[in-house]
């Protein structure tokens, strides 16, 4: 898989991009809780007042909290006033600043507030006398604590200050917050304001941390999308590239219907990968780890162990899963290939399952394969569909337990409202985090197998390649083909397919190769444009041996017509220039009428721009092979080989055409693969194979007399009258 996305080069760029966008992301996704939490605990229960530093306090309240404290100078070294209106306002402090005066004002502003309740002012006089009574009723409880004596006042405060030190510091707060709300409505602050602005402020910021995490979202998945389409172009390009570099060695180990799928089904389970893997990488980890971080550090830790047992839960059931699914993810791929495989063999064969009445056998034979491949996907969509209920199960009950168990905290004063919301919030983020990972982990098999099996083509090195310095033809010898001592075997063969074959084919000259079924006369062929290299011996052309030479120069000046003629979709007149699409017109026609295929093109509404379907299932065998033969005409090869590319024609079509073709090739070298002894009776040298081995070589005169191999073959096409009859007419 690595090795795979070492082509993300490509994309570095974007890359950098995506991963700069999730870490963006990241951020304000476990920020937000954050938000959710002080929306709750400061804008609306605690009135958009953050803590117990009063940011306005009239005179009287601040003699009261300075007479309850020591601190004075420090506390009032942070308030200018008292202004106009008799208020002291706050000077700008930095965060420690504030958090330090609150931790100083926060006793004496919620003893202050207790203190000025009418109850406590009324259970104080009950026990003062009645002609002090009547004085005190009269004074404020500032006037009164005033006039108490230091022992008197410490010893009544004793009370208090013990229960605000046994509070929680979530109930202390909450007090600090409540006292000073008291404190702004007696200085003639809108406390309503404060809240409204809070709650606003708070929600906008919201709004804003979530459309920067929109918009990074959206821009993720189009980079990744476009990270993962560029990959699978680059895979494709290479995975086509190598399979085009392929000698025929290659191409058997790779079955065609292997090769298809490998380049399109292979390609797109990584492409979909790659949608997801950033994301997973990158963005899951950040929320994932930073979400436990949050929880022990801002938010309460008592419930941390919620989160570990939802974590483990999720483990159980992902890994559990996984055991069962995996080994039918490698299979996948496999069964995906059968089905081509089997798909291409009937639609390919066609014409002999129709001749032979096995429409239901094939029917059977392909529904077979597809019925695996569809048990298998089944099976694996199962699970799958298992998973998410069962995670959101998980999910759901984790949310339940943190209510649960927050609503008895919120209820014993450990914790706020606010807290428990934001616990909840990072407690999901948390589990999808893992819940992400565990679903890459499920995916990364079936994309790893495809990878494995691109990289297995992208690394697989030709058998046949060009050397690091070539030669040059040498043009004292243009034309000449001569095979010297050559043997041929297959790759894994324990026998040897062609022994010592000997003989030259002259330019000017047309050389035949004739011989029974399987006797190696195609392998011959074969070598020339080295579709394979020969295992023993030397194949020369234009006096260099092929080996010697790139590929490229050497198929340049061969005009090849394979046994079996292969068109291109397109048009008539493609597929005649297909080695030059700049080719003149006069050239194309040229070599049309050499092949003897001007007839049937005329006869077409568009001539030559007549379509052409895939692989020519338009036209007729025939007629493939005349377009296949123009085709190789129109190059203008030093080199014709043509590989039994008469077997469709008529036997008057076949004299035209060679006739025709003589002329065409006076200078050049011919080299015919035929069955029909018609075809070739008039070569200037036959060479005969069997088994693999030179049996004989001359002209048909000369074999006929001293070769039985020859004269068999003729005899079982022709009689000898008829023979005689051709030599003599010839």
């Amino acid at each position: 898989m690595l090795k795979v996305l070492k082509n993300l080069k490509q994309s570095w760029i974007s890359v950098i991009v995506i991963i700069a966008l999730l870490c963006l992301q990241a951020a304000v996704d476990l920020e937000l809780p954050n938000y959710t939490s002080k929306i709750v605990n400061v804008g609306i229960q605690a009135g958009g007042i953050e803590d117990a530093v009063p940011d306005v306090i009239n005179q009287n309240d601040m003699e009261t909290v300075l007479l309850l404290t020591d601190e004075d100078n420090k506390i009032l070294e942070n308030y200018e006033g008292p202004n106009s209106d008799g208020n002291y306002e706050i000077k700008e402090l930095e965060d420690e600043q504030r958090e330090e005066l609150s931790n100083i004002m926060i006793k004496p502003i919620i003893i202050s507030s207790y203190l000025q309740s009418d109850e406590i002012k009324n259970q104080m006089l009950s026990n003062v006398p009645e002609e002090q009574k009547a004085i005190f009723e009269n004074m404020t409880m500032l006037e009164i604590l005033k006039t108490m004596p230091e022992e008197q006042l410490n010893q009544m405060l004793k009370m208090p200050t013990e229960k605000i030190d046994q509070m929680q510091d979530s109930i202390k707060e909450q007090a600090g917050v409540a006292s000073v709300k008291i404190i702004y409505q007696n200085a003639g602050v809108d406390t309503d304001k404060i809240q409204m602005d809070y709650i606003m402020i708070s929600g906008l910021k919201m709004l804003g941390l979530a459309a920067v995490s929109m918009a990074s979202g959206i821009t993720i998945m189009m980079l990744s999308a476009r990270v993962g389409a560029r990959l699978a172009r680059t895979l494709r390009d290479k995975v086509f590239s190598k399979v085009l570099s392929f000698s025929t060695k290659e191409l058997r180990e790779f079955s065609t219907a292997s090769l298809i799928t490998r380049s399109t089904n292979d390609v797109q389970q990584v492409q979909q990968l790659m949608a997801m893997l950033f994301r997973t990488v990158v963005y899951a980890p950040i929320i994932g780890i930073g979400g436990i971080l949050k929880v022990l550090t801002e938010s309460n830790s008592s419930m941390a162990w919620i989160i570990g047992l939802a974590v483990i839960a999720v483990l159980v059931v992902v890994a559990v899963l996984f055991a069962v699914a995996m080994p039918k993810f490698k299979k996948l791929q496999d069964l995906v290939d059968k089905l081509n495989k089997v798909s291409r063999e009937i639609l390919t064969g066609l014409p002999v399952i129709r001749a032979f009445n096995t429409e239901k056998k094939e029917e059977k034979r392909f529904d077979n394969a597809n019925i695996d491949l569809m048990k298998t996907n089944m099976f694996v969509n199962r699970a799958m569909s298992v998973m998410m209920p069962m995670l959101m199960l998980i999910m759901n009950c984790v949310s339940i337990l943190i209510i649960w168990v927050g609503g008895h905290n919120v209820d014993q004063g450990v914790m706020q409202v606010g807290d428990m919301l934001a616990f909840i919030q990072y407690a999901m983020q948390i589990v999808m985090s893992f819940l992400m990972i565990s679903m890459i982990s499920i995916m990364l098999p079936r994309a790893s197998v495809s990878a494995n099996r691109i990289m297995e083509v992208i690394e697989t090195e030709p058998s046949i390649k060009d050397k690091k310095e070539t030669k040059k033809l040498d043009p004292n010898k243009k034309g000449l083909v001569e095979f010297k001592n050559v043997s041929f075997r297959y790759p894994d063969a324990d026998t040897e397919i062609l022994e010592d074959i000997n003989f030259t084919a002259e330019p000017g000259k047309t050389t035949a190769i004739i011989g029974s079924t399987g006797s190696g006369k195609s392998t011959v062929v074969n070598l020339i444009p080295r579709f394979y290299d020969v295992t023993g011996g030397e194949l020369l052309v234009d006096g260099v041996n092929v080996k010697d030479l790139s590929q490229k120069e050497l198929r340049d000046i061969i005009g090849f017509v394979p046994q079996k003629g292969i068109l291109f979709s397109g048009t008539i007149e493609s597929n005649i220039k297909y080695s030059d699409e700049n080719m003149s017109d006069e050239r194309m026609i040229e070599a049309a009428e050499i092949a003897q295929a001007t007839e049937f093109i005329e006869g077409k509404d568009d001539k030559y721009k007549s379509e052409i379907a895939q692989g020519g299932n338009n036209v007729s065998g025939g007629q493939k092979q005349r377009l296949s033969i123009a085709r190789a005409i129109a190059k203008d090869p030093e080199i014709f080989v043509f590989d039994d590319s008469f077997s469709a024609l008529d036997f008057k079509t076949d004299a035209t055409l060679r006739e025709a073709l003589a002329k065409r090739t006076k200078n050049k070298t011919s080299i015919i693969v035929a069955q029909r002894i018609s075809t070739i009776l008039n070569a200037d040298k036959i060479i005969v194979l069997d088994d693999g081995k030179v049996v004989g070589q001359g002209t048909h005169e000369e074999l006929m007399k001293d070769n039985e191999t020859y004269r068999q073959i003729a005899l079982s096409q022709l009689t000898e009258d008829e023979l005689n009859k051709k030599e003599g007419g010839e």
